[in-house]
């Protein structure tokens, strides 16, 4: 019996970070610990996105419901598209034993923060600023002008690292240790006692007989 609940674990980065692929890794290696949240959006699918596999797709005004009614940890609009977590998919796989990966950027992440103060922020980052300009370049994807911006933005983000209560090096090739180390983090925040509640509350159910003068 699974007595314990699961972790929100919010895991940002920078633009070429290689956070994607570390996420990829952790819910591969560790496939029944773990999902992945599902965002809801109001943008429409693309070729092969499905409903509740890759977003939940909504029209703009049942999201907008959504909004007014509280039903997303955050939420934030892009051009002209909603983008948000919603509360009950996340909540229910808390509630489940399972933890809840968000993979979002650090406004977000701060947003859920401050609604989930239990939420475990968690930064992966390359080794060095060179190291992140040369995983950019080597996508071979993008114009000097977009690489450029990227870096620009990550200039800016550096200052809300300490924010989170984790920091961890996605260092060359070793994603898996990377993925490893993850987990462990996420493991290790799990022996907090605000995390079981369920095992306190059946030793003690189960230790009341013991009491004195019962």
């Amino acid at each position: 019996m699974n007595n314990q609940r699961g972790i929100l674990a919010i895991i940002s980065g920078f633009s070429g970070a290689g956070k994607g692929t570390v996420v990829e890794e952790i819910l591969k290696t560790y496939d029944k610990e773990y999902c992945l949240s599902i965002s809801a959006t109001t943008r429409q699918p693309r070729n092969g996105e499905k409903h509740g596999q890759h977003y939940f797709f909504l029209k703009k005004e049942e999201f907008e419901q959504r909004i007014a009614e509280d039903l997303f940890l955050e939420h934030a609009r892009y051009i002209e598209d909603y983008y948000g977590t919603p509360k009950d998919f996340v909540f229910d796989r808390l509630e489940q034993g399972i933890s809840v990966i968000l993979e979002i950027e650090m406004q977000g992440a701060l947003k859920v923060k401050e609604r989930c103060p239990e939420a475990l922020l968690i930064f992966v980052t390359p080794p060095t600023a060179e190291e992140l300009e040369r995983r950019l370049r080597g996508r071979g994807t993008e114009t000097d002008e977009k690489i450029a911006s990227r870096l620009a933005r990550a200039a800016e983000e550096v200052s809300y690292m300490d924010k989170y209560d984790y920091i961890v090096v996605n260092e060359t090739n070793k994603v898996a240790e990377c993925a490893a180390d993850i987990h462990q983090i996420i493991n290790d925040e799990k022996k907090k006692a605000v995390y079981c509640e369920g095992l306190i509350g059946e030793l003690s159910e189960g230790l009341s007989v013991y009491k004195k003068g019962e």
